[in-house]
């Protein structure tokens, strides 16, 4: 039941927060090069880097959209006719939340691993 509401909650927060920031971020980019650097200086230091809310929205939504697409893969089995025995659907349901967060941590991982295993440098 967890990982339905967790399915349902992660596409409508994708859906909302993500197009609010594909908006936001379209009209900044309309607007001009003030306009979008505003909208940068929003999730980003002057280094460049992420700031907290940055880690944040980035993190949240890389999260939303792995857990969400790893819940869609275990319905596509389940529409199979497979994995509806009890330990077989809770080991599923399981593994959707294990898998969504090595993703994410995998993802991050990769994009900062110079911070990461370099000390921050």
């Amino acid at each position: 039941m967890l990982v339905s509401i967790l399915h349902r909650a992660t596409g409508d927060g994708m859906a909302v927060v993500g197009g609010i920031l594909f908006v936001w971020w379209l009209a900044a980019l309309g607007g001009g090069a003030e306009s979008y650097n505003a909208f940068v200086d929003v999730f980003t230091y002057s280094t460049g880097k992420l700031n907290a809310l940055g880690w944040i929205f980035g993190i949240g939504l890389s999260l939303a959209f792995f857990q969400h697409m790893m819940s869609g893969i275990r319905h596509l089995v389940l529409d199979t006719g497979a994995g509806y025995e009890l330990k077989a659907n809770r080991t599923g349901a399981i593994l959707t939340m294990v898998g969504a967060t090595l993703l994410t941590l995998l993802f991050w991982g990769t994009l900062y691993k110079d911070v990461i295993f370099a000390g921050g440098n």
